[in-house]
């Protein structure tokens, strides 16, 4: 990880971020992955760290959908909240998404869960963190990542019009701090991890269908949210 930031090709948001990027903090977290590469294996792979900003640039998101982390098992992280490499086995926080999406609009089960066609159609799908050491959640939550990504999300609100924030669960309902509801809208639920849903706080939120809605209402094309 000797060029993190190299990964990073969406003109837009280098530019929106340039201050960021070059900040002394930025710095020392990059150093600092160099180092720990050395020693652990870092997920995701270098390629796939800014996925979510170079399949989204700055002017196309019309949705975000914020995450903690990147799963922490072999492969499964490609720098999109929720999602998974293609031809893994889907991780119960996505497989109750899923659920819900069938529940809510109708859509097929999808067999695998790379989200890249949502990302595709501006849907931002940010975690908090980009990084994480392999098997140790939560590893980098505290390495500088979530200060980039609060200035993701005020950027966000700050350039853009009527985009619709779903936060999911405790962490990501703290976000909404960061976001100008006078000009955006928020919709918030429980999390689909099966602790959260299975308590009843995830199943029946309708935010897909409600996201539509709202785009409709924006004058926006809604989301194919049918997983290609």
């Amino acid at each position: 990880m000797s060029s993190q930031i190299n990964s990073l090709k969406e003109i837009s948001w280098k530019k929106a971020l340039y201050k960021e990027i070059n900040a002394s903090y930025f710095t020392s977290m990059m150093r600092f992955l160099v180092a720990e590469n050395k020693i652990y294996s870092i997920y995701p792979k270098e390629s796939q760290l800014f996925n979510a900003y170079n399949l989204t640039p700055l002017d196309k998101v019309k949705v975000v959908i914020i995450g903690q982390d990147p799963y922490h098992g072999n492969g499964q992280a490609n720098g999109l909240c929720f999602s998974v490499n293609k031809g893994l086995s889907l991780p119960p926080s996505l497989s109750n998404i899923y659920k819900e999406l069938v529940s809510d609009v109708g859509i097929t089960t999808p067999e695998y869960g790379n989200l890249s066609f949502w990302a595709n159609q501006g849907v931002l799908l940010l975690n908090s963190a980009l990084t994480v050491r392999a098997g140790e959640a939560n590893s980098h939550q505290s390495i500088g990542w979530e200060k980039f990504t609060d200035a993701t999300i005020k950027v966000i609100s700050k350039e853009n019009m009527g985009i619709i924030f779903l936060l999911w669960g405790g962490f990501a309902k703290k976000k909404s701090a960061l976001i100008d509801s006078s000009k955006h809208h928020i919709l918030t639920t429980g999390h689909p991890s099966p602790l959260s849903a299975n308590r009843g706080y995830w199943f029946g939120n309708r935010h897909f269908s409600k996201t539509n809605e709202l785009l409709m209402k924006e004058g926006k094309k809604i989301i194919n949210w049918q997983v290609e």
